[in-house]
Parts: structure tokens; sequence; C-alpha cells
């Protein structure tokens, strides 16, 4: 396959094939990832801690070394042509690592000269304003508070104009309303071309945010799907009835519909696939009526994506 068919293969920016790492005394992180991501898309990676999230990105991003398999980006071989691939790439990590010395302005027009960009004032002071950054250009990081130090990372990581923006945890340790803005920014991003990976422990943050979702667990990709159909496919509703009068205990006859009571024993909770060809709501309702139950009022919930999640890596587990 040429480069140019590579770089257009059902538009996929990064391709990851049987990709595996083994760590001394033979601990497996990867277990033969395969994985396209599109140009444009942000795809969140999920996963609980050791899950593999860490290892995938330092692999792509040229920091670790796969014990096997090829990764391509935008058509350039990982191993052969690291030179450009790592040009494409910015990189957010988890950690606060920076010259806390140094001045915002100063550490970003370093990090843009070592990918060996000729300076540009002018995109620097572009992406300051866009992180709303500009008006601390020449205070020193140390002086900046947490929210504001992740934002400068971001700001390095976009120093030399790359394609693709690794995410690592980017909101770790950040309060909600500086967590929104960030979301804020990084639609920005995805808007202007940005092709954006993003590994997060906040649910709502995927939920939020991303296009398409992967779930990793013991070195494993157990899902990618887009966002929207996983959550048709395996979110599920519940039916919650608001009971007239209190139940002790759920009675022998509705043990088939699986109900669970509230402690106070005014409320059952019905869950059904939307999917299913009978959701079995008019039958419980019968069953109810038989058993002389009345509700007086109910509604229904979605599963959100964290029940998602979690209902797929107890299962993998």
């Amino acid at each position: 396959m040429s480069s140019k068919q590579d770089r257009n293969r059902a538009g996929a920016i990064i391709s990851i094939a049987r990709l595996r790492k083994v760590y001394a005394p033979g601990f497996e992180a990867l277990k033969g990832v395969d994985l396209d991501i599109k140009r444009g898309e942000i795809f969140a990676l999920l996963g609980p801690n050791g899950a593999g999230k860490t290892t995938l990105i330092n692999i792509i991003c040229g920091i670790v070394n796969a014990s096997s398999g090829k990764v391509t980006v935008d058509g350039f071989d990982h191993a052969t042509d690291y030179r450009p691939v790592r040009a494409m790439i910015g990189l957010v990590p988890q950690e606060l690592a920076t010259d806390l010395f140094e001045t915002v302005w100063a550490t970003t027009t370093f990090s843009r000269g070592l990918f060996g960009k000729p300076p540009n004032p002018a995109h620097i002071e572009k992406v300051l304003r866009e992180l709303s950054l500009w008006d601390k250009k020449d205070a020193k990081i140390r002086t900046l508070s947490g929210g504001m130090k992740r934002r400068v990372l971001i700001a390095k990581a976009l120093s030399h104009e790359p394609k693709i923006l690794f995410l690592d945890e980017p909101t770790a340790g950040v309060d909600v309303e500086l967590r929104k803005d960030m979301w804020q920014i990084v639609r920005g991003l995805r808007d202007s071309g940005v092709t954006i990976i993003l590994t997060t422990h906040y649910i709502e943050e995927a939920e939020e945010m991303a296009d398409r979702i992967g779930v990793i667990t013991k070195g494993e990709l157990i899902v990618v799907e887009e966002k929207a159909e996983l959550m048709r496919k395996m979110g599920k509703k519940q039916l919650i009835l608001q009971l007239a009068s209190k139940l002790d205990a759920v009675p022998p006859a509705l043990a088939a519909h699986n109900l669970q009571l509230s402690a106070d024993g005014l409320s059952l909770t019905f869950t059904f696939d939307t999917q299913a060809e009978r959701t079995g709501i008019t039958s419980l309702l019968t069953d109810l009526r038989t058993e002389g139950i009345t509700f007086r009022d109910l509604s229904t919930k979605e599963n959100s994506l964290e029940d998602i999640f979690v209902d797929l890596v107890r299962h993998a587990a």
C-alpha cells in the first residue's frame, strides 16, 4: 500500500496494527491493539488505571518503543519516518512538567524551536490568546494556578502547529468551571482541523466531547464505536414507578421482572433494553395490576456512558 493510499484509508490519520508492548519481567501492557483514528475527530480513550492508555499514547508519540506492531501517521511509518511523525504530534502529558521559572511566552516559543520551526511570534500570540493566556505571557509559570499551568502545556503542544494533539488526562485536578472552559478550547481546536485523542477518567468529559470512543482494559481494546451508536446499542433505559403505597418487599410473582425496590419502599425500578423486540413493560404493568400494586407517577431514565463503561469493563474482567 502506497503512502498516499495509507493516508486516504477510511480517512484515518493514525493507523495502528497488532501493537504490543511487553515490559520486563514479562508484563504485557498492550496485547495486539488495532485502531484507526479518523482525521479531524475527537477520539476518547477510556479505561481503568493500568489499562494501557498512557502506554499506547507514549508509543505513538515516540516516547516508548513498541515490542511489535506498526503505527502509521498520516502515511508515514512511525518507526522509519519518526522525524515527520513527531513534528505532526503535540502531546499534553498528565504531569504539570515545565520550567516554573520561565515566562509563558519564553517556554512556548522555546517549544516551537525544539521542532526546528522558525520563529513565528504571530502564531505564538494567536495560541496564547485562544487559550486566554495572553495577559499572562510575561508571568513566570510558578505564579500561575493549576488550571493556567494546564493551559500552558496545551500552548506548548500547539506551538509547532501539529496536526494531531494528544491530551492525556487534560483536566486532572482542574475545577468544574475550568474543565468546561477546556472542553470549549478542545472543540475549537477540532473545528480548526486538529485531530484530538483524549484520555480521561471523567466519563462526562468523553460523553460531552467525543465523536468516537474506545474502551481499553488489561491492554486490550474491547470496543471502538461512534459515541451515539455505542449508547444506542448498549444503553438501557429504566422505568421508575412511584408507588401509591409502601412495599416491604417485591412480591414473588414479580420476580421475573428483576425489579429493584427503593430503600424507602416507595418506588420500583425496571430496567429494559431499548433494542429488544419487546421491552417487557406491558407484561410488567399487567402483573402489577394483578398483584394490586398501583403507582402515582412514572418516569424513564437512560443509561449514561458511565454505566456502559462500567458494564464493559466488568464483563471483560
